[in-house]
């Protein structure tokens, strides 16, 4: 196991993804915020606090989203459900889904499955701590992107413990 992402680092990189977002975005009534279960929730959670911060006369709205039951790689398993919370209407909105790590983009595809079920939002962007983009099976790409890894594709990249790490087999 190799760190990638010390928590300093980690706390660096959502900085930068904040502030990118922050440019692209200087007004957010019209903007909401998607963590996808887990990984996405425990970045989105942290960027959610900064951004309460740089726009404190504003409220961030922010929800979970849990894909457990749009995936098409686990159907085989008996899954408990993450939580799925979005408070607020995401039509004719920008969201921003918010990712841990971008792979093969079957994880983006289920997400955007589930919020269509939800409504029809004006855009979505994607932001993600870490792109592996060398091992995509969807034309997915990230608008806002922490660090970009390469690595096999038997390898693992993980959020553990306010760290990112590398799991090579």
């Amino acid at each position: 196991m190799k760190t990638i992402l010390t928590s300093t680092q980690l706390t660096e990189a959502i900085t930068v993804l904040v502030s990118k977002i922050n440019e692209a975005h200087p007004t957010l009534a019209e903007v909401v915020f998607v963590g996808i279960q887990q990984g996405g929730v425990v970045v989105g959670n942290d960027m959610i606090v900064a951004l309460q911060q740089l726009h404190a006369s504003e409220t961030v709205q922010y929800g979970q989203l849990d894909i457990t039951f749009y995936r098409d790689d686990i159907r085989n398993e008996i899954l408990t459900p993450d939580t799925m919370h979005l408070p607020f209407a995401i039509e004719n909105k920008t969201v921003v889904l918010i990712d841990d790590v971008l792979f093969t983009g079957r994880t983006i595809k289920a997400a955007l499955d589930v919020l269509l079920d939800y409504g029809r939002p004006a855009k979505v962007e994607l932001c993600v701590l870490v792109d592996r983009k060398e091992h995509r099976q969807f034309p997915i790409q990230a608008d806002y992107v922490g660090l970009t890894v390469q690595t096999n594709k038997a390898d693992k990249v993980k959020l553990v413990n306010k760290e990112v790490v590398l799991i090579s087999k």
